[in-house]
């Protein structure tokens, strides 16, 4: 038995037009920005990606430190450091060398890079580093997850290509986040 149709028919454009028509305008306004926001733009993305070349070496510095303070830890800490290395080049651009990927892990944390000094701790301070290996790496696991859940919130402010790696990278600290807190167990 065939169920009646609604004896009430809507007057004017369905939701899914509606919808439909709000996501063609809101495709057309990003794509016929005025010139005053493509200026704006490109300085956005290059400060976003300064800043987010900054952090990641900034918290390669925090596990020179740790690496530093316990040697113990070097095995276990080595790899997710060197993919923060990484991660610091690949904000930094093609062709460009990070400070941090030149010092080897466990010298590093004497002397952190200007750029790392200048998002992290003052200038004449390195990491401060608690002196038992949980609270270190407690410290990591905070440093890791802030660092991915700023990375996370800037992905609506920045263009698609900038956003994927902020995305990734905000990712990879994820999976730092639960190799420093879940790996060893």
């Amino acid at each position: 038995m065939p169920f009646p149709s609604s004896p009430r028919v809507p007057s004017g454009p369905r939701r899914r037009s509606l919808l439909a028509s709000a996501a063609g305008v809101a495709l057309l306004a990003g794509c016929s920005g005025s010139p005053d926001s493509a200026s704006a733009g490109p300085s956005a993305a290059a400060r976003a990606r300064a800043r987010a070349a900054a952090d990641s070496e900034a918290l390669a510095a925090r596990y020179d430190a740790v690496i530093a303070a316990h040697p113990g830890l070097a095995g276990r800490l080595g790899p997710l450091r060197e993919e923060t290395v990484r991660h610091a080049a690949a904000f930094a651009g093609p062709g460009t060398a990070s400070p941090t990927a030149s010092r080897p892990a466990a010298s590093a944390s004497a002397s952190p890079s200007v750029s790392a000094r200048a998002a992290g701790p003052p200038e004449d301070a390195s990491p401060a580093v608690p002196a038992d290996e949980e609270g270190a790496l407690t410290a990591l696991v905070t440093a890791e997850r802030q660092l991915a859940e700023r990375r996370t919130a800037a992905l609506l402010d920045v263009p698609g290509e900038l956003a994927r790696l902020l995305s990734s990278v905000a990712a990879a600290g994820a999976a730092h986040v639960y190799l420093l807190t879940e790996g060893d167990r």
